[in-house]
């Protein structure tokens, strides 16, 4: 499976940029060959704050249910949904979602974090969704792990100043549970881009520098079953010890 992270800029409260933008994107990764979209979180509507929330929050998606229709592509991303940072897995046929679980800072005034981990239904399988901050807490991949994910991703608003950090957790995440790992980040503004594909074994796949644009990565989950045949790590748990 062709995978694509879409480097958007998800400008704040630019609901109609944003849109075009990402529509454009998609169109062109389609082109290229990609049947997995991954945008950053809220790139829609970036973390648009002005006191209206989102009347009909998910209307602003029904273009991309005609583009997974027509095309078969499934869509990954955020949207603001009411109090809730909303993640969500697109595709013919199925629209899975879950919270993000861990609001970072001023978010905790405007988001609740969710309640519950869980993969979310794909036609590629199941997919271990976590939003931004939750990147920095590794019981959220390993729970979505032990959950018979097939990959993780991850979308975000990372800032720049905080980027070498993402690129550390993104690939600490994919060595650790020994998973495909799909990390779409914005650009622009403060978020810094440089999003990843790792694999398994930590390999960087495909990478992006700060601005917008595509980048792409074959995901093929023999590469997942050959990491773990050779360093069994999550048969060696130990979880009896682990929680104090």
């Amino acid at each position: 499976m062709l995978a694509a992270c879409l480097q958007t800029r998800a400008l704040a409260c630019q609901r109609e940029e944003n849109l075009q933008e990402a529509l454009e994107m998609a169109g062109a990764a389609i082109e290229l060959g990609a049947e997995l979209l991954v945008y950053p979180e809220l790139f829609l509507s970036g973390f648009c704050y002005d006191g209206s929330k989102e009347k009909e929050p998910y209307l602003i998606l029904d273009p991309f249910r005609h583009l997974a229709k027509d095309t078969g592509a499934t869509v990954i991303g955020s949207i603001m949904a009411g109090d809730m940072n909303l993640g969500f897995a697109l595709d013919r046929g199925r629209f899975a979602t879950c919270s993000k679980i861990h609001p970072f800072g001023p978010e905790k005034e405007h988001f609740r974090g969710g309640r519950k981990i869980a993969p979310l239904d794909s036609r590629w399988g199941k997919i271990g969704l976590s939003i931004c901050y939750d990147l920095r807490f590794p019981e959220v991949a390993r729970s979505l792990t032990l959950q018979g994910a097939d990959m993780l991703v991850s979308i975000a608003q990372f800032p720049e100043k905080r980027i070498a950090h993402w690129k550390a957790l993104v690939v600490a995440r994919a060595i650790e549970n020994q998973i495909h790992h799909i990390a779409c980040n914005s650009c622009g503004g403060d978020a810094g881009g440089c999003s990843m594909i790792a694999g398994p074994s930590g390999e960087v796949i495909a990478s992006a520098g700060s601005s917008g644009g595509i980048i792409m990565g074959e995901i093929d989950l023999a590469a997942r079953e050959q990491a773990r045949a050779e360093i069994p790590c999550l048969l060696d748990r130990r979880p009896d010890l682990y929680d104090p």
